[in-house]
């Protein structure tokens, strides 16, 4: 590891080890975060804006000591960060509140293993990984200014709090939750799998509570706040939606004639099992709809918004590729940084030997040049190290709006599930009506009447009522959705301009002030050699 022992106190031993030059140069630990430490941006106040260049006097390992910081480090170009080093400011996409100085921030610490033995079948149980949640808040849901509250929770907890989110704020921009990663689990070692997790449930959690309508929501506080077993019920069959969206419609249409199904249940998403053939009736309005060639008596007829959502696809395809070309900058760069690394270590074994044998004053000159190379080689790749840091804590607003993109999708397909319920309830109501029609007029034929029709007939007409109802709620339903994607397609566009301008900004001024300062030393190293030209001239 690069170690940074007693700065102009001690000269490095001049024939310190190979294996010691090697990890001196190439093996620069980096803070957890992938950034320079705080105590390395603190030396930067500590030291002059300028390293004293090294003499041929001093060893020539000192030359891998660690330039001072200010000569990597500058705060002029990115005002985002101090020194660039700071931790990147959360999206605006998912930061605007009505009041600025309202928060709500949680931390994930401390994964506890606890051992599940009410339904195993093995002695000891299964184990699991709890998680301690802490919560800091201002806001009036939460208890008002100074509410601070700790919970344990394990995953399961989160994909509960997800299910219940996306049911009850159908068409918003819902983060989506981390994955359940069972192959990762199997591949890493625990204690990393473990760390990873934690990392993600932190990132999802500050992404929930930012959010301008979840953060206020019952199902994020209860989560938040309330000890034990959470107080969520689960969602039934989740996994086994074959259309997200379809609703409960009532129990007649499906065979199920002694019960009646709250009309309120067309706006709930239908469930495996018990909703089954809800959701082949939904399947086969789907079908007609692609291949029947009649125009379904609802459609999708909001022009902005087929607009919107056609550039919204191209942005999203846009922006894969562009995530795409900046990891291969980021790889480019850490390779950039490696090589010059790899070079000044070459040109400081080359030092090392000419000077064991330097035999005139001439070897001895070259040796100190080749000493002064080295020193700007190691100093560039520190340089490009730095950059690359800048370059992911920039770019990765890339990758975040990749997530974003998933979440659009899904209230979109939210929309699309509604106005598939809609179309289904028409469906259902035409089907109806005929049935009714064409059983009256049998009825109307026989003298005295049709006792039999005659009470399927009353049978169909509250059916009929019922879907009337049922139809409402859904439209109704369906025109909230509709709201909801209206008012978070205004906050994209507005806040992704926002992040986009300081991604931007960052990115730019930091690949010039780095150009800049790896020019600089370069600049200094052709003035030291430029005696070469004069005595060839």
């Amino acid at each position: 590891m690069m170690r940074q022992e007693n700065h102009g106190d001690q000269e490095a031993d001049l024939h310190a080890s190979q294996d010691d030059m090697e990890s001196l140069v190439l093996d620069e630990p980096p803070s957890s975060n992938g950034q320079s430490s705080p105590s390395a941006s603190t030396s930067v106040d500590r030291h002059s804006a300028t390293a004293t260049p090294a003499t041929s006097s001093q060893g020539f390992n000192s030359i891998l000591e660690p330039p001072s910081y200010a000569d990597a480090i500058f705060t002029s170009f990115d005002s985002s960060s101090s020194n660039g080093h700071d931790c990147p400011k959360p999206s605006s996409y998912q930061s605007e509140s009505p009041t600025r100085s309202e928060f709500l921030k949680i931390w994930v610490t401390d994964p506890q293993k606890e051992l599940e033995l009410s339904n195993s079948l093995v002695p000891g149980g299964t184990s699991y990984y709890t998680y301690l949640i802490t919560t800091r808040t201002n806001m009036p849901e939460y208890g008002g200014p100074g509410s601070e509250f700790t919970v344990r929770r394990r995953f399961k907890d989160v994909v509960t709090l997800a299910d219940r989110l996306s049911e009850s704020f159908r068409g918003f921009f819902i983060p989506i939750r981390p994955d359940k990663s069972v192959v990762d689990s199997q591949v890493m070692q625990i204690e990393q799998f473990v760390e990873l997790r934690r990392v993600a449930l932190a990132k999802y959690l500050n992404k929930l509570a930012v959010h301008p309508t979840i953060k206020k929501s019952e199902e994020l506080r209860l989560f938040l706040v309330v000890k034990g077993k959470l107080p969520l019920t689960r969602s039934v069959d989740m996994a086994s939606r074959m259309l997200d969206g379809a609703v409960r419609l009532p129990r007649q249409l499906t065979g199920e004639a002694t019960a009646v199904t709250d009309v309120n249940e067309a706006a709930q998403p239908a469930k495996g099992g018990r909703d089954l053939l809800r959701i082949f009736r939904e399947l086969k309005q789907s079908v007609v709809n692609d291949w029947g060639g009649v125009k379904p008596t609802a459609v999708e007829d909001d022009k902005e918004f087929l607009e919107r959502k056609e550039k919204v696809a191209e942005f999203e395809q846009q922006l894969s590729n562009l995530s795409q070309q900046a990891e291969s900058l980021v790889k480019a760069q850490q390779d950039m940084g490696e090589t010059m690394g790899e070079l000044g270590l070459a040109f400081v074994k080359l030092t090392k030997l000419e000077t064991e044998g330097a035999m005139f004053e001439s070897q001895t000159i070259r040796a100190n040049d080749m000493k002064n190379v080295a020193t700007a080689s190691v100093k560039a790749s520190r340089l490009y190290r730095e950059l690359n840091s800048q370059t992911v804590k920039h770019l990765d607003k890339l990758h975040e709006y990749l997530g974003v993109m998933l979440a659009v999708n899904s209230a979109f397909s939210d929309r699309s599930s509604a106005l598939l319920t809609v179309q289904t309830l028409s469906s259902e109501l035409v089907s109806l009506q005929s049935r009714i029609e064409k059983l009256e007029a049998a009825a109307s034929k026989i003298f005295g009447g049709d006792r039999s029709r005659m009470r399927k007939i009353e049978e169909l007409k509250e059916t009929l009522k019922i879907s009337e109802d049922a139809k409402s709620c859904a439209v109704r339903e369906y025109e909230r959705i509709k709201e909801n994607n209206r008012s978070e397609l205004e906050r994209l566009d507005r806040e992704r301009h926002e992040d986009f301008m300081g991604m931007l900004r960052g990115f730019v001024l930091n690949q010039a002030g780095y150009a800049e300062k790896m020019a600089n030393a370069w600049e200094k190293l052709a003035e030291e050699t430029g005696g070469y030209v004069k005595d060839g001239s």
